[in-house]
C-alpha cells in the first residue's frame, strides 16, 4: 500500500475523514518507537529493531478499508434471479475490527440478509462490505448501520437485516475485564422491520450460531 495523501473526498467516508493527509510512513514508525520507549521499553535491542516497521505494516492490513469504496463493491449486481422473492441470508461472516476508544480487537461475526427488489448481488461482495467497513476504527452499533444502509443504498432491497455479535477486548482484557461476554447489535430496513413474520424467520435461520469469542 503505497504513502499517498487522503487529498480527495471517498465514497463512504465523511468529508473530515476523506480530506485528511495522511502521515508519512517515517512518521508512523517514529510514533510506534515513542510509543515503545513510554512503556519502558528499549525501541533498538534487537528483538524490538523492526517492530516499528511491523506494526506499520500491520496497521495497514488492519485499516485497509479507509482506502476501498465500501459502495462500489456492490454496484455489479445482476438481474437473472428466475423472479426469486425470498430472503437471502449470508450468516456467520468471521469480524475483526478495533474499537475506536482503544484501538484494541473487536471479534465477532455478522449475519446479512435481504430480500431482493429485482436484482441480486454476489455473496462474496457481501462478506466483503461486512470486512470493508469492518477495518476501520469502530464502535459496533455504526458498524452494523453501515453495512445495512450500504446495502439498502445501492441494492435498494425490499428490506435489510444486519446483525453482529461480538467480543470487545477492551472491555475482556482490561478495564472491567469481563470475557465471554458478547455484544449483539442490530438493524431492520424496510420488510425486515414491518413484516414480523420475516423478522420472525431471520432470526431464527441464526439463532443456531453460537461462538464465544474473546
Amino acid at each position: 500500500m503505497s504513502d499517498i495523501s487522503l487529498r480527495e473526498p471517498i465514497a463512504g467516508l465523511e468529508p473530515s475523514h476523506a480530506l485528511r493527509k495522511r502521515p508519512t510512513r517515517e512518521a508512523a514508525e517514529a510514533a510506534v518507537r515513542t510509543l515503545l520507549e513510554w512503556v519502558g521499553e528499549d525501541p533498538d535491542r534487537e528483538g524490538l529493531i523492526g517492530t516499528p516497521d511491523r506494526v506499520v505494516r500491520a496497521y495497514e492490513e488492519f485499516f485497509e478499508g479507509y482506502r476501498i469504496d465500501p459502495l462500489e463493491l456492490l454496484r455489479r449486481t445482476f438481474k437473472e434471479t428466475q423472479d426469486y422473492g425470498d430472503m437471502v441470508v449470508l450468516r456467520d461472516i468471521r469480524l475483526e475490527s478495533h474499537c475506536e476508544h482503544h484501538i484494541v480487537p473487536i471479534v465477532g461475526k455478522a449475519h446479512v440478509a435481504y430480500v431482493p427488489s429485482d436484482r441480486i448481488v454476489g455473496i462474496s461482495k457481501l462478506a466483503r462490505l461486512v470486512e470493508v467497513y469492518a477495518k476501520r476504527l469502530q464502535i459496533q452499533e455504526t458498524l452494523t448501520a453501515q453495512i445495512a444502509d450500504a446495502i439498502n443504498k445501492v441494492l435498494k432491497p425490499k428490506g435489510v437485516a444486519v446483525v453482529i455479535e461480538a467480543a470487545h477486548m477492551c472491555m475482556t482484557t482490561r478495564g472491567i475485564r469481563k470475557p465471554g461476554v458478547t455484544m449483539v447489535t442490530r438493524r431492520l430496513i424496510g420488510a425486515f422491520e414491518t413484516d414480523a413474520g420475516l423478522k420472525r424467520d431471520f432470526l431464527s435461520s441464526i439463532s443456531g450460531s453460537r461462538e464465544t469469542f474473546g
